[in-house]
């Protein structure tokens, strides 16, 4: 069945610079590139690189220029990889902020070279935002027909033979959940309401389901038994070093800075002072003596990732330029962590409060005092 160009494909054509948030495809075109020209090595039907090369390009290769693009063991991609070539669907699960969106992201760029085939997972989701839906102009004039039916994302992905990337999927109801029991088992879609050849959607070489759910929401729509089993599960762990968490914090941060139109980084002591208090607020255990050592402090219920402080660097150095063209400080991460910290919950307020008198006074350093001296900025 043909299938019509979509707003998608016009927004891939745009240059990198001028979108808020390129795709994983467009940011790293280049090495996509250099990557397909390169790969010698046996690829699974209907994918783009090989599992070699897929892997290069998530986790680094550094006699080719690639940094990795995301903190986590080898062995974990290589079996997140593997279960995707095997046909079985992938179910990424983890604490929230541990980066599973971006990682099927990056895995959906690598196989397919295209990873906006999305479903986002809601209360509100229907079957038609996930398999088809329909021109109901057309639909009333002509009837159903091919040229009526509004492909959705999982619709694409069987047509195209992608990866489709599902969202949250415990977030959707059980009975939407379980629409994808046919994809995952037959990899077959029907379309009842058209006949002949089109009645039959058949998955191509290269389809597979990326679906993410994280750890807080276990309970509100459990997955059912029938399609846990058509998954392979997956932990995402958050980052255990300190060094290489204050490494993604500081670089992920400098490309959004340089994509907001900031001259500045976030200086490097002031991404020492969050990431310490991140880890410090959620429990993190380090080997690092005097960096995020094991906390005494009581855990927070806001969520403490590593994506929530690479947000609040972003936002130091927007808030120190846009206000006063200046780098960020320590008042100013005062300022933008209160945000983050403290939402509707007065305990974790009180918490934030009692680090500063607790953990933050007695630490060395001059930007560990002008830190403390600025608590009184908290709400």
């Amino acid at each position: 069945m043909a299938t019509r160009k979509t707003k998608t494909s016009e927004t891939k054509a745009e240059a990198p610079n001028t979108l808020q948030r390129p795709p994983a495809e467009v940011l790293y075109a280049d090495q996509l590139a250099r990557l397909r020209e390169a790969d010698t090595d046996p690829r699974p039907p209907g994918w783009a690189l090989s599992l070699k090369a897929a892997r290069r390009f998530i986790l680094g290769d550094a006699e080719r220029d690639m940094a990795p693009k995301i903190v986590a063991p080898v062995a974990s991609i290589e079996r997140m990889l593997v279960s995707l070539a095997t046909g079985r669907g992938l179910m990424l699960v983890g604490e929230p902020g541990t980066a599973k969106s971006m990682l099927s992201e990056l895995l959906a760029a690598a196989i397919s070279g295209d990873s906006t085939l999305t479903i986002q997972g809601g209360a509100s989701i229907t079957e038609d935002q996930i398999k088809y839906g329909w021109n109901y102009a057309l639909l009333i004039n002509e009837g159903p027909s091919p040229r009526a039916l509004v492909p959705a994302p999982l619709y694409q992905g069987m047509n195209l033979g992608k990866i489709v990337r599902f969202e949250e999927i415990t977030r959707a109801p059980l009975e939407v959940q379980d629409c994808l029991l046919g994809m995952l088992s037959d990899r077959v879609l029907a379309v009842p309401e058209l006949e002949g050849e089109h009645a039959m959607l058949y998955a191509r070489e290269g389809f597979n389901i990326i679906a993410t759910a994280n750890t807080r929401d276990r309970g509100v729509n459990e997955m059912s038994a029938a399609l846990k089993r058509r998954f392979d599960f997956e932990t995402v762990f958050p980052i255990m070093d300190f060094d290489r968490e204050m490494a993604l914090v500081q670089s992920a941060s400098t490309r959004l800075l340089a994509q907001s139109g900031i001259p500045h980084t976030v200086p490097a002591n002031i991404v020492e002072l969050l990431v310490t208090t991140f880890r410090d607020l959620r429990g993190a255990k380090d080997a690092n003596a005097g960096k995020g050592q094991n906390s005494d402090m009581d855990k927070l219920t806001a969520v403490m990732s590593t994506a929530e402080a690479v947000n609040v660097a972003h936002a130091v150095g927007v808030r120190a330029w846009f206000l006063e063209q200046r780098e960020g400080s320590p008042a100013d991460l005062v300022d933008c962590i209160a945000g983050t910290v403290v939402k509707d919950n007065a305990d974790d307020r009180a918490k934030l409060r009692r680090y500063f008198e607790q953990k933050a006074a007695k630490k060395p350093g001059a930007h560990w005092q002008a830190y403390y001296q600025a608590r009184h900025r908290l709400p």
